[in-house]
């Protein structure tokens, strides 16, 4: 089993690149799934324990191939552009939901029981906005995309329960980090704001900069989904990963400021519409089942590694 290969799916893309390397560096053979609408072969690394099979999740008989001969699958694959899912929802409900479904079929033809599935902060809306958000708290979904990660929640857990799947849920806040690409306007704002910073350009803020975000670095996140895989059991339940801290888009333009030198212009616009205020997870779960560095890799760290610096 230890030679068998570990499925990736979306495995070119910010988060996945970035597990492929921890996981090749810790002598496992991946395998990863992507239809490089976003992610990029460049994001991985030219080893023969890395292969990379070009295809979309919402095709099963693609799925179903990749998985073929895989020990565990971290499922990461997902149109995660909100607005895209605003804007065509039915196309982004075959990569966000029917993909997830066809996984989950492909795996229980295939045995395989263990699966990592990213899920989204965005499953409770506006609900608990304002204090620590907890698991438990009732899931308020907004958007497709929002709709979509809590559908494909409910499907893991159908196929724990019948087909003994093993899912771990983990419901991302605010990751960033290297390979996240500014250029996308859907991207996160660090890699925006430090984009811009970097090359001189301003810097617009929608609302009065005051928002807070749970921001939590790449290379965290992953150390946790590695020990989600290497785990000998999975428990119930969805995982939020943040640190339990909230960062305001004025502490971060400090941040990004002091780590370059100085910044351009910044403005502030009006808020968009349907934007949350505040947003920061209760991770005792989180620190509960997995060990964080310690301590958790600060702001400025991060963004000195995200540059590059």
């Amino acid at each position: 089993m230890a030679e068998l290969p570990i499925l990736v799916t979306g495995g070119a893309g910010f988060i996945g690149s970035n597990l492929v390397d921890a996981l090749i560096a810790r002598g496992y053979a991946v395998r990863v799934l992507d239809n490089l609408s976003t992610g990029k072969r460049s994001n991985l690394p030219s080893v023969d324990s890395v292969e990379l099979i070009v295809g979309d999740v919402a095709d099963a008989n693609t799925v179903r191939s990749a998985v073929q001969g895989c020990r565990a699958v971290v499922h990461l694959a997902a149109v995660a552009s909100v607005q895209a899912s605003v804007d065509d929802p039915v196309g982004t409900h075959q990569s966000n939901l029917v993909g997830t479904l066809n996984l989950c079929e492909a795996m229980r033809e295939a045995g395989i029981r263990r699966v990592l599935f990213a899920s989204s902060a965005a499953v409770y809306g506006n609900n608990g906005e304002g204090e620590p958000i907890k698991e438990e708290t009732p899931k308020a979904p907004l958007t497709p995309y929002a709709a979509d990660k809590l559908a494909s929640e409910y499907y893991l857990d159908f196929y724990r329960r019948q087909h003994g799947l093993e899912p771990a849920i983990f419901r991302f806040f605010n990751i960033y980090g290297p390979r996240q690409d500014p250029s996308s306007p859907y991207s996160g704002v660090i890699s925006i704001f430090t984009e811009r910073a970097r090359n001189g350009l301003p810097i617009a803020v929608f609302g009065d900069g005051e928002q807070t975000r749970d921001f939590v670095y790449v290379g965290d996140l992953v150390e946790v989904l590695v020990q989600a895989l290497e785990s000998s059991e999975v428990q119930e339940g969805a995982v939020n990963v943040g640190l339990n801290q909230a960062t305001s888009l004025k502490q971060l333009l400090d941040a990004v400021g002091d780590v370059l030198g100085g910044l351009p212009e910044v403005s502030y616009q009006a808020a968009r519409q349907g934007d949350i205020r505040h947003s920061r997870a209760n991770n005792a779960r989180l620190v509960q089942r997995y060990r964080l560095p310690e301590p958790p890799t600060g702001m400025r760290d991060g963004l000195a590694k995200l540059l590059g610096l």
